[in-house]
């Protein structure tokens, strides 16, 4: 009887970790699907149908959508909106910009943060990008092209990531940059994945993107 307790108690608890599992990769997937949804509607709304004709990007309110940011090696229908804001409940809707951190296009370091495995996991695959590869941002009047320079491993502790030059805090900034951070490895937060880039063309926004 004992053992065959033990085997009942250890399915059932495999059948919760399983259902947990689940939620975790497909529930959560799904949220952020229904808020990106939400958001890029909303944004675009607000984009209207014209661009001004110059290069430049408005500050939003935090958990509205910022930007939009594509990246073409990990294929044609990798698009999310950006969020502005990093709290728990702004990572859950998609990648998170920094508030303080510079906006698309500006001089200093522009921040994004997102999930690897959860919350449709936008970051899972940057871990694929090398020198060169292109980020792609777009704003209400302008697209931010930015390619990748640099990729590293760093400690959770390790905020100086997020300074306008990186690893720097208190210099000034001459380049325009991006970062891209996220957990590491898979499935831990042990250690900080750092995706660096720097813009190397913008363009205005085309009527109607």
């Amino acid at each position: 009887m004992l053992i065959r307790g033990l085997g009942e108690l250890c399915i059932t608890a495999g059948l919760i970790l399983l259902l947990f599992v689940t939620y975790e990769l497909w529930g959560t997937g799904r949220y952020t699907h229904e808020q990106q949804d939400r958001l890029g509607k909303e944004m675009m709304r607000s984009w209207g149908s014209a661009g001004s004709g110059k290069v430049t990007t408005e500050r939003v309110s935090l958990g509205k959508g910022l930007a939009m940011i594509r990246i073409p090696k990990l294929g044609a229908s990798y698009r999310y909106v950006v969020i502005e804001g990093v709290s728990l409940a702004d990572l859950r809707k998609g990648p998170g910009h920094y508030p303080g951190t510079q906006l698309p296009g500006e001089v200093g370091n522009f921040v994004v943060s997102g999930h690897r495995t959860t919350y449709s996991a936008p970051f899972n695959r940057i871990g694929r990008l090398t020198r060169g590869d292109e980020i792609d941002i777009d704003t209400r009047d302008g697209k931010y092209v930015y390619r990748i320079t640099d990729k590293r491993v760093v400690d959770p502790t390790d905020v100086e990531v997020t300074a306008p030059v990186p690893f720097h805090p208190g210099a000034r900034p001459t380049k325009r940059m991006i970062t891209l951070t996220t957990c590491h490895p898979l499935y831990s937060a042990a250690e900080r994945l750092i995706v660096f880039g720097e813009l190397s063309a913008q363009y205005p926004r085309v009527t109607g993107k």
